[in-house]
């Protein structure tokens, strides 16, 4: 490498017209020229010019190589890096790892929180296409009307078939197990399969009805079995026995649709009358067995029409049922929520439950917010009155336990009296739900 060497020269600047300044350095040696423009201002600042530095001579007298100059235009060495234990790197890895897996919990914790916002969201759509599907009117439309083809030859039975077509309601024409029946299939939400609702209508004309009074009339005479019953009757005892259903029977004649008298009771007594020599009080004992005893209800119609009618109607408060079922599932439906509802709110540490047993005393008729707080304060709660109740050992001391509290209202005092204090008991003690306290 070539030797730098420089002269101690005056650098004239560009304009002739200018005079220059040496600034030497610490050692003697001319570093920088400053040059000064005569042409421009006097008050313009000087113009420095930077130069090599001069090169410098070892001891031995020979002339030192320049060192290349440093990135960061630092001229000082930078220290030594200091060498980590393995203690140290062990700690590094360590934290490295935990902060790896910890960015995997947080990262497993999000994809569960999202999996379970989409299960989420998935129920909730199902819950409203199941409420959506349950509508009546989505609901009639799955319900198929099953009419046994025995109705078909009865006069007037047209009627029925053109008045669903009409409607644009499903219907299908098999055999049932019960002859000249009408019963109903509903489909279930997204192709589960098809229930059979246990409504069954029967309709029978006059004189099969006739037939089925005499039958239960000579059943109830003689006292005999079932089984003596006419071949009608028994296919629908045999039924109920198998199958709960509700079984209802339309007790139509066609022959009376061009007669100008009310077909109903009066005239069924009057055909039974004149035909079987019944009186009024017989045909009312075999209504009453077949509507009490047996669960038959009965619906007496003019002609095939009011037959039509009835089943649509029927075919209507069907398609309106499961919805009312659904909107009744929750427990206690007439209790509503709100703070306008009187109840009280019991935290986790058991406050609240004082004013519960107070509530539960005042319930009862004529029972006062004092004859409570005298109630809870000789029983604060309800196991230590049951209790009070078990260690008497006769009827009338349970009663009464109660008869002898003084009552503190208004600046008097009375007792709570035999009467408040039996019905407390019987409330708490009672195994019959029906059983009226007063």
């Amino acid at each position: 490498m070539s030797m730098l060497r420089r002269a101690k020269t005056w650098e004239i600047s560009e304009s002739e017209e200018s005079d220059g300044e040496t600034v030497p350095d610490e050692s003697g040696q001319t570093l920088v020229t400053v040059s000064r423009d005569l042409t421009e201002d006097p008050s313009s600042d000087y113009k420095c010019k930077s130069l090599p530095p001069s090169p410098t001579k070892t001891e031995s007298g020979q002339t030192a190589n320049l060192s290349p100059p440093r990135p960061d235009g630092c001229g000082t060495p930078s220290p030594a890096r200091k060498r980590r234990t393995k203690e140290e790197i062990e700690a590094d890895r360590q934290a490295a790892r935990q902060r790896t897996e910890q960015r995997d919990r947080q990262r497993a914790a999000r994809a569960r929180d999202k999996d379970e916002r989409r299960q989420e969201q998935q129920r909730r759509r199902e819950a409203a296409e199941n409420l959506k599907s349950l509508r009546p009117e989505n609901c009639l439309r799955r319900l198929t009307v099953c009419i046994d083809p025995a109705l078909l030859q009865q006069d007037g039975s047209d009627i029925l078939l053109d008045t669903l077509t009409t409607l644009e309601w499903g219907y299908s024409l098999e055999s049932q197990q019960l002859p000249h029946s009408i019963t109903w299939t509903r489909d279930l939400p997204q192709g589960a399969g098809s229930v059979e609702e246990e409504q069954v209508v029967l309709v029978l004309g006059l004189t099969d009805f006739m037939d089925m009074v005499i039958s239960v009339k000579k059943m109830l005479d003689s006292e005999g079995e079932e089984t003596r019953m006419g071949s009608f009757l028994s296919p629908i005892l045999e039924c109920l026995n198998r199958e709960a259903k509700k079984v209802t029977l339309l007790v139509s004649d066609s022959q009376t649709d061009n007669r100008t008298d009310a077909y109903g009771v009066h005239l069924l007594d009057e055909t039974l009358q004149s035909k079987l020599g019944m009186e009024n009080l017989d045909v009312e004992e075999v209504l009453v067995y077949l509507q009490l005893c047996k669960n038959i209800s009965l619906v007496f119609l003019e002609g095939w029409q009011e037959v039509t009618n009835h089943v649509c109607a029927v075919t209507k408060a069907l398609s309106k049922r499961p919805f009312k079922l659904l909107t009744e599932q929750a427990e206690l439906p007439f209790c509503v929520d709100g703070s306008w509802a009187s109840g009280v709110r019991v935290e986790k540490d058991g406050s609240g439950l004082i004013q519960v047993w107070s509530r539960q005393i005042q319930q009862l008729n004529r029972v006062s917010p004092a004859v409570a707080s005298t109630v809870i304060a000789a029983y604060p709660s309800p196991q230590l009155l049951l209790q009070a109740y078990q260690s008497l050992a006769s009827e009338e001391d349970r009663k009464g336990l109660l008869a002898a509290l003084l009552v503190k209202s208004g600046g008097k005092e009375r007792r709570i009296g035999p009467e408040i204090s039996a019905r407390v008991y019987r409330c708490f003690t009672a195994q019959n739900p029906e059983l009226v306290l007063d």
